[in-house]
């Protein structure tokens, strides 16, 4: 009776979180045009100035990826945090480059620098020449180092999976749907949550090197100090901000949730049941082929 609530959190957290979907990754390399792209690794000098942007894309798939299913395109500013998220239908490049032309139209300042893991998503020849075309400059991680694309990375968990969930979306109502709850995430995250980052190193009294953080701002504060916007957007961010109640966002944000739940909550878990039948199944036969041999 005298055990603390943080206490009661972490030793039930394990049990908690065996209860919960699980994500999965769908990357696939694209070797054949890595060696054409130039490798940006973590621990590179940031960039000082709005405008080079770290990509990925997240599987809503649910426990299975068997199928169809939709996809959601983050895009990350490095400086500033600003964070913009499309939904699509599938990976394939046109879906995939359509969402990046929205982020681009979105972005309240110009896309200089688009930096990717090694996905066939985005390592291929569609996406080169898009990115040729708007003279953008085109970066890619080291293979299997998910530090290389940390800015975006993050963003995959605290603002995807968080407000999307784990729940597997493959039809029409359900892409609208997420993609009405982005239009409005993006508000609530780029305008009114405040957040750190780093900015150096320090070493404590026992030599260990700790993180050095700035002061929390807002991905919109952080673009107005930069000085980058023109006149007509910080005009129009500014009304935006003014004109916007957060609680009645917040409460968009969960009556869209709400209806996604319904929608995919169910047929979710009946997918994971049929996979544990499935497993159960398996692995009795092979059990039984072992005792007989």
């Amino acid at each position: 009776m005298q055990v603390s609530g943080g206490t009661i959190d972490r030793l039930l957290k394990p049990t908690k979180d065996a209860g919960k979907p699980r994500g999965l990754s769908a990357t696939k390399a694209g070797p054949l045009l890595g060696n054409s792209i130039t490798v940006r690794k973590a621990g590179d000098e940031h960039e000082q100035v709005p405008g080079f942007v770290e990509a990925d894309l997240v599987v809503h798939c649910g426990p299975t990826l068997a199928g169809e299913f939709a996809r959601t395109l983050t895009a990350t500013d490095v400086f500033t945090g600003w964070t913009e998220n499309v939904a699509v239908r599938n990976g394939a490049h046109g879906w995939v480059l359509a969402a990046m032309d929205e982020g681009v139209v979105r972005l309240p300042f110009p896309l200089v620098g688009l930096d990717t893991d090694n996905g066939g998503d985005f390592i291929n020849y569609a996406m080169i020449e898009w990115a040729g075309k708007k003279e953008i400059y085109f970066t890619r991680a080291r293979p299997y180092k998910s530090n290389d694309n940390d800015h975006v990375e993050q963003k995959n968990g605290d603002v995807v999976r968080r407000h999307a969930f784990h729940y597997r979306y493959d039809t029409a109502a359900e892409l609208k749907l997420l993609n009405a709850l982005y239009a409005l995430v993006r508000v609530r995250l780029n305008l009114f949550t405040a957040t750190t980052k780093a900015i150096g190193w320090r070493s404590n009294k026992h030599g260990k090197k700790t993180r050095i953080y700035d002061k929390p701002w807002t991905p919109y504060l952080r673009v107005i100090g930069s000085g980058i916007l023109t006149e007509v957007k910080a005009t129009e961010l500014a009304d935006l901000m003014e004109t916007t109640s957060p609680a009645e966002l917040s409460r968009s944000i969960t009556r869209i949730q709400t209806q996604l739940i319904a929608l995919a909550a169910a047929k979710t878990q009946a997918l994971e049941a049929s996979i544990a039948r499935a497993e159960i199944t398996e692995a009795r036969t092979t059990l039984t082929r072992a005792c007989l041999t």
